[in-house]
């Protein structure tokens, strides 16, 4: 288990944060800004190719100042009562959200991107950010109660649910066979991208946000 430091400027963990996991009323704002998810196949100085998730194949050249951000798995014994979190997840038919995973906030960040909104992981996934009330064992998984300032939600974590959290990462990580996700690439007049911010899933996790 990898021991998470959160010795970041925050500065660039703000930046990345609340472009990554605020909702489409901040994209909106931003037009040219494009989500990759995929895997890097090849690297030529600062020129990334990347195979989508959706199998296209993309460009993107970072930029001399880049931030790389690790995605590293950790245990669900790290959500606590008062722990500041998102969770991607799937409504339930009897209104509580079923994870697809869980990303711990550093202390610094709590209150980032605050509430609950539609997410593009999956359709008609959604997003919450949120603070832990209540977390005890159930009968499918782990129940959490978390409360923001519009109101709470019940998520219910199934086993095996990814748990992670952002550590700070090196451009020599940017290599073959890592999966990648990028909040807000920029698409530039030739066709290709450009991204400030990469995060790579350590050991060889896919970011599951």
């Amino acid at each position: 288990m990898p021991k998470i430091s959160w010795i970041v400027p925050r500065a660039l963990v703000a930046s990345l944060l609340v472009m990554s996991l605020a909702g489409p009323e901040a994209w909106s704002q931003q037009p040219s800004t494009v989500r990759v998810r995929g895997t890097i196949e090849g690297v030529d100085g600062s020129l990334l190719t990347v195979k989508s998730r959706d199998g296209n194949e993309l460009k993107v050249r970072t930029t001399d100042n880049v931030a790389v951000f690790g995605v590293a798995k950790i245990a669900i014994s790290e959500i606590k009562q008062g722990s500041y979190i998102g969770v991607s997840a799937m409504p339930e038919p009897d209104g509580t959200q079923k994870a697809l995973a869980v990303h711990i906030f550093p202390e610094g960040q709590r209150g980032v991107a605050e509430g609950f909104r539609p997410w593009d992981l999956r359709p008609n996934s959604t997003m919450i950010n949120a603070t832990v009330a209540e977390t005890v064992a159930g009968t499918d998984g782990q129940d959490i109660l978390v409360k923001y300032k519009d109101g709470e939600k019940k998520v219910v974590v199934p086993p095996g649910t990814p748990i992670v959290a952002f550590v700070p990462g090196e451009k020599s990580e940017l290599k073959p066979g890592a999966k990648i996700i990028i909040f807000g690439a920029t698409k530039k007049e030739d066709g290709t991208l450009e991204a400030n911010r990469v995060n790579v899933g350590r050991d060889g996790i896919t970011p599951p946000m």
